[in-house]
């Protein structure tokens, strides 16, 4: 059965005029107003409609027939060939914090939608390689952004009600869709929730080393409240000769600073959560079982990834940050 779409071409876009075509052919499919055996358009009348070349409309099914969306007879047409729908998930790095979001996303998905999963590790390049190579193959875009100039940019090349911006608000617009978490004042707040265990130490450091790439909006927040409750701090972030000093408090963004951490109190026979502190930032599941377990700040990662499953699903646009909370245990 041909059946005839709705859709509009935008010829000033900078999507190209055959992307346009994928994307709402993909979209159709997702949303079910073309199933399995729907005969597609001839390329005579989607050019003849939409004022486009046939080169544009015989690339647009073609790119189709590569992805298996489609499949072609010959001196017939172009038939829908699939109903799976396809997401990609663009993360930052590979942690175990990320796999708590990576698994409560696809646990969150029907059977039908398969995800695959890339990471752009920071670099521009392999971002805008990631995105332009996946253009028209997916149905909804989950990208964690990150702060370049370029990003944006990149971004645009795929349409709004299909892109989910989570993680870090960074160089996002208005209009686009997001679960973000906040890293300024929901951090703190857990600070403050942490005051009377941070009273017990002389002065508190927060480590952050020049290898992260975790937001500084965080050392605002931290230096507000020490600034506020009247403690003693300071920032490092040359971790070369981490020194561990006897009462004082630590805070990081890093994991391999944590175990840098522990092995130094076992070196100097210092307690944790008694001769000196330390606060961890992102929960994973097994820093509840690390030492004695360790005092944590963190977002619901398990939540950003039903969220953003929820977008997908539900095909509705979504703007919501996700709680940051404080768990505090022994080390603090």
């Amino acid at each position: 059965m041909k059946k005839q779409l709705t859709f509009t071409i935008q010829h000033r876009s900078d999507v190209p005029k055959y992307q346009q075509l994928v994307n709402a052919i993909n979209e159709a499919i997702a949303k079910n107003i073309l199933v399995i055996g729907d005969e597609l358009a001839s390329v005579n009348s989607i050019c003849k409609q939409h004022n486009l070349s046939r080169d544009t409309v015989f690339k647009a099914y073609s790119v189709l027939k590569e992805n298996g969306v489609v499949v072609s007879v010959p001196n017939k047409g172009y038939y829908v060939a699939s109903e799976t729908k396809k997401v990609l998930l663009v993360l930052d790095t590979f942690k175990a914090y990320k796999e708590v979001l990576y698994h409560s996303f696809i646990n969150n998905l029907p059977e039908n939608i398969i995800t695959d999963v890339q990471f752009h590790h920071y670099n521009i390049d392999n971002f805008n390689t990631i995105i332009t190579n996946s253009l028209g193959k997916y149905y909804k875009y989950v990208v964690m952004g990150f702060d370049h100039k370029s990003v944006p940019e990149i971004l645009s090349k795929i349409t709004n009600e299909n892109l989910l911006l989570i993680d870090w608000d960074i160089r996002s617009k208005p209009e686009n869709n997001y679960v973000f978490q906040d890293f300024g004042k929901s951090f703190y707040e857990a600070l403050k929730g942490a005051l009377d265990l941070f009273k017990k130490y002389n002065s508190i450091t927060f480590i952050y080393p020049t290898f992260t790439n975790h937001t500084k909006e965080t050392i605002v927040f931290f230096v507000k409240f020490c600034k506020e409750f009247s403690f003693e701090y300071e920032v490092i972030t040359d971790t070369k000769n981490l020194i561990i000093n006897k009462g004082t408090a630590y805070i990081s963004v890093s994991d391999r600073i944590l175990g840098e951490f522990l092995e130094k109190c076992r070196d100097k026979g210092l307690e944790p959560g008694v001769d000196v502190g330390f606060l961890s930032y992102n929960e994973t599941p097994m820093k509840k079982f690390i030492y004695k377990g360790i005092t944590v700040v963190s977002t619901d990662f398990k939540e950003m990834g039903t969220k953003a499953a929820e977008f997908v699903t539900l095909d509705k646009p979504m703007q919501c940050y996700v709680p940051t909370t404080l768990t505090i245990r022994e080390s603090l």
